[in-house]
């Protein structure tokens, strides 16, 4: 009999969207950080709409603060809106716990959860509370809706081979705390689809070593990468930089002959967040392969 192990994640979600119905004229096909519906025909914008979740003992430890754990449940989903280079506006919160969870460690949740929906101009609208059994692990479910430019909607489907691969931020580290305590590249996302559109982007949740091979794969492509190139997180490691996952940076696809002016601009927009290149997108058979990356069912 097969097991989820046998197959891993993304073996998994092929498989299950070929079970049901899907969206006869979507705003875009499944396979993104975001669904893109369009609801608008005739209108400018498209919607955005994202769900995750976060499982004690998976995405947080028992210990973490709650505060925090709120913070991190809803910035990832805003971390998938920008991917698309879009507008979240908002929020469900689904949380099932033990009912012999402290009701201050629930309120603290909460602020975190207030903190991220204030600073990213977002509101709640709505949400559930149920209960597991006590040995179970606590869930926190977020699901967003959101809105984006026609003619800004990022894909990871549109690049090319012979586009450059850039990537903000630094990588790794992730597992000795900075997956709490992340910020959303959504204002770095905006600029990029006003003033150098890429050819493709998405957030880095997984991994470099398990999302590159998604947007190369998506793209029709293969990559090559400078792993030297990488921006390795302070103490961290090139291995750690490819795989510890929840690093939530953009993963960006640019035409070769726009990379240097995007460099020049992104100096002076956002003087302290790096933006590095890694490498770049071959024709599909050729270039590296990658393992590793956090994959939820991987043996």
């Amino acid at each position: 009999m097969t097991r989820l192990h046998d197959i891993g994640e993304d073996v998994l979600i092929d498989r299950l969207i070929a079970l049901v119905p899907a969206d006869p004229s979507p705003g875009a096909g499944p396979g993104d950080d975001c669904a893109v519906v369009d609801p608008w025909p005739d209108g400018p914008l498209l919607q955005l709409l994202k769900t995750d979740a976060m499982v004690a003992g998976i995405h947080f430890r028992a210990d973490s603060p709650p505060r925090a754990v709120g913070w991190k449940a809803v910035a990832r989903v805003i971390s998938d809106i920008a991917a698309m280079a879009g507008t979240p506006d908002r929020v469900l919160v689904t949380i099932a716990l033990p009912a012999a969870t402290e009701v201050a460690w629930v309120e603290d949740l909460y602020r975190g959860i207030g903190d991220c929906l204030n600073a990213f101009g977002c509101v709640l609208a709505g949400g559930e509370t149920t209960r597991v059994p006590e040995a179970s692990a606590a869930v926190i479910s977020v699901s967003a809706t959101g809105t984006v430019g026609r003619g800004h909607l990022a894909l990871r489907s549109t690049a090319s081979a012979g586009d450059v691969l850039l990537v903000t931020g630094r990588l790794g580290g992730s597992l000795s705390g900075k997956h709490l305590s992340f910020t959303p590249r959504l204002r770095e996302a905006h600029w990029l689809a006003e003033h150098h559109p890429p050819s493709a982007m998405m957030d880095l949740s997984d991994g470099l070593a398990k999302d590159l091979p998604r947007l190369a794969r998506a793209s029709s492509c293969g990559f090559r990468l400078d792993r030297e190139s990488l921006p390795v997180t302070p103490g961290c490691s090139i291995a750690q930089a490819l795989g510890d996952g929840e690093d939530f940076e953009l993963l960006i696809a640019m035409p070769a002959a726009r990379v240097e002016p995007l460099l020049r601009d992104w100096a002076r927009a956002f003087p302290g967040m790096d933006l590095t290149v890694v490498g770049r997108l071959v024709s599909a058979g050729e270039g590296d392969t990658l393992h590793g990356g956090w994959d939820h069912f991987a043996g």
